[in-house]
This record gives C-alpha cells, structure tokens and sequence, in this order.
C-alpha cells in the first residue's frame, strides 16, 4: 500500500500518514508533489489518495495529475481521503469518477473535518479548541475506517448518486469557474511584503516570482492557502481581503 496525497497546509498529509499507518505500518506515503510519486503509484495495487476539497471538487494540481498520469490508474484498487473545512456531498466522489474512467476500481472513500485553511475569511474561523477538537475527531473516524476496510465493509462517504447530487447542487453548481483553472485572484500587498521569498520557494505551482520590490502572482494559483498561512508578513490574500489567521497543521495537534 501507498498513501498519495495534496496537502496545502498539512491537513489531509495528516490523515493520509495517519490512515496509513494505522493500516500498514510499513505502507509508504509521498506527495503527489515528488518527481517520483507516479512511479511510486506504479509499484502498488493499493492507493490510498488525500486531498483537500474546494468548492466540492478536486483541486486543480490534483486533477491535471491524475489526468496527465491517466494509464498509471489502471486496476488500481484506491481509496478516496478528502478534507473539508465545512461541506462537500461528493468530495470523494468527484475524484472516484474521474478515475473510474482510467480503469481504476475504487473500493471508498472518506470524508473528514479538518481546521479551515482559509485564512482570509473570517466567517470560516473557529478557535483554537475547536480546531483540535475536528483534529481529534478526524483521527479517531480514520481509526475507524481503517478498520472497517480491514474488515470488508469500506466507508463509502462521497460516493453514489446522493452524494453527487449533494455536490453538485450545494457547492460546485455555483462554484464551477473557481476550479475549472488555476486562479489569477492570489494578491500580495507590496507595502507588506519583505521579498523574503519564502511564498515562492513552498508554492507547488511555482506561481510566485520575486520581482524587484515584491513578490509577484502570475496567474497559476492551484488555491491551496500555503502561501497565504506561511507569509512571514501576512501580505497575501486570495479570496478574501486580510489575513485574520495563519493555519497549519501544527497548530491544532
């Protein structure tokens, strides 16, 4: 077994390690992010894949993976981790069927609350006790469905026709154009930032340049919040206006 995950901020590498490690202590987890994680998918019949749910679809870096690598999927035997602040009917879903058209046989999917990375929203934000709450939470549901899949009975949260309709109609209907490409919304305040050039060393779509007084956006953003929770200065926003927390995993465990 391999876990293969997305991560902006460290959730879902968090339940992907975990929900690993429960299964198979001696199963392998990397980031889709690594030169090799498509060879490393190769080697293995069963695929553990995480990723954080936007507006109830995959994030963009995801999906052009998964399509770029379309014959590694083949009878593939995967099981889908996705990670959401608040809702998704099918964010599992989603990736199950994409992959289902590749030849890839998935056997569940999962759906977990983690702490919100949106950190320029303050509507999304919750203390501090109540994100180690939803940390606390999620281990103890990837216990059990690590257990329930030992045992022949997977947890099927996102997939089937319900949860797609859920999907589609809660979130993603309204939302299509914020996934179908890479984002060109990413600001960074130039009277904030220090041009330390951390934002374009951790950034996976190598969005960010630094320019003669500044950091620069230019227009790939995959919308995974890294940037904007690790700026030293607090001097990026994507969706909303100011930076009201920096959240990563670390925080809440």
């Amino acid at each position: 077994m391999i876990g293969v995950y997305f991560s902006g901020t460290g959730n879902t590498k968090y339940c992907v390690e975990k929900f690993v490690r429960e299964y198979d202590r001696e199963g392998k987890v990397c980031s889709i992010e690594t030169e090799n994680a498509a060879q490393e998918i190769c080697a293995h019949e069963e695929i553990i894949i995480g990723y954080p749910v936007q507006f109830s679809s995959i994030p963009k870096i995801l999906q052009d993976f998964t399509v770029d690598h379309w014959c590694i999927w083949k009878n593939k035997k995967i099981f889908i981790i996705a990670t959401m602040g608040l809702f998704s009917g099918d964010g599992a879903g989603v990736l199950a069927r994409l992959l289902t058209r590749y030849g890839a046989v998935i056997i569940g999917g999962l759906h977990l609350r983690m702490p919100d990375s949106i950190g320029d929203e303050k509507a999304l934000k919750r203390t501090l006790e109540q994100n180690q709450e939803l940390v606390l939470r999620a281990g103890h549901k990837v216990e059990k469905a690590v257990q329930e899949l030992k045992s022949g009975h997977p947890s099927q949260d996102g997939i089937g026709f319900l949860s797609q309709m859920a999907g589609l109609f809660g979130q993603r209907l309204y939302f299509y154009n914020r996934t179908k490409e890479y984002s060109d919304r990413l600001k960074i305040d130039g009277n904030k930032c220090t041009r330390c050039g951390r934002c374009a060393l951790i950034c996976p779509m190598k969005n960010i340049s630094l320019g003669k007084g500044q950091a620069i956006p230019n227009g790939r953003c995959t919308m995974c919040y890294r940037c904007v929770n690790f700026c030293p200065a607090q001097a990026i926003t994507l969706l909303g206006k100011k930076v009201y927390e920096q959240c990563h995993i670390e925080k809440y465990l």
